[in-house]
């Protein structure tokens, strides 16, 4: 289960961590090799907008050719461009949509009606809807963000841990102001030369 969030500068990716197959991997590659061709030969950064099309053109092939298998997964999309923050939604049919909060996979349905407001502390919230009973912690869950003048980065395991505790505490209604000691330790992903994200 994968759930995407974006503000005007920042996007958030969060899910529950499965076992990654190697076809995977390739794809990350695959994605990666297409942007720096571009840049190569126009000098440019590729738009999110436009890898988005290519990937969905690359879907919506497979569903006109009989000795080819149409694609069965969907894909979350995050990236950043000179418009902003885009979080796109990829269909195994070849469509694709722009949302600013949107959610796939296994039990996705209930996590919808969570994606509204803050964007991280909704994307946990998202997350432990869909566990089940499970506790969440921050060895099951991922956490990435990519924003202006942020680069792409994931969450360490200690920073994520302290939101969760946090979160934890504002559901049980025992919330309490941020200490300056977790502040320091949120900082810890971050760049020292970059603003604070404006969620």
């Amino acid at each position: 289960m994968f759930i995407g969030l974006r503000s005007s500068k920042h996007v958030v990716l969060a899910s529950v961590n499965k076992a990654v197959s190697d076809s995977l991997l390739t794809r990350e590659r695959s994605l990666r090799s297409e942007c720096i061709n571009h840049s190569f030969v126009y000098a440019s950064p590729l738009p999110v907008g436009r890898l988005v099309v290519q990937l969905a053109d690359k879907a919506q092939v497979c569903t006109q050719r009989s000795w080819k298998r149409p694609y069965g997964v969907g894909l979350l999309v995050a990236g950043l461009d000179e418009l902003g923050a885009h979080l796109y939604y990829n269909c195994p049919s070849g469509n694709y949509f722009e949302y600013q909060a949107f959610a796939i996979g296994s039990r996705s349905q209930a996590a919808k009606p969570t994606l509204r407001g803050k964007l991280i502390k909704h994307g946990l919230l998202a997350v432990k809807e869909t566990l089940q009973g499970e506790k969440l912690t921050s060895s099951i869950c991922t956490v990435v963000i990519v924003g202006v003048d942020e680069p792409f980065h994931k969450l360490n395991l200690h920073p994520l841990q302290e939101l969760i505790d946090v979160l934890e505490a504002e559901e049980a209604g025992t919330s309490e102001p941020q200490r300056e000691g977790d502040q320091s330790a949120m900082q810890e992903d971050r760049n020292p030369d970059v603003a604070p994200m404006d969620i």
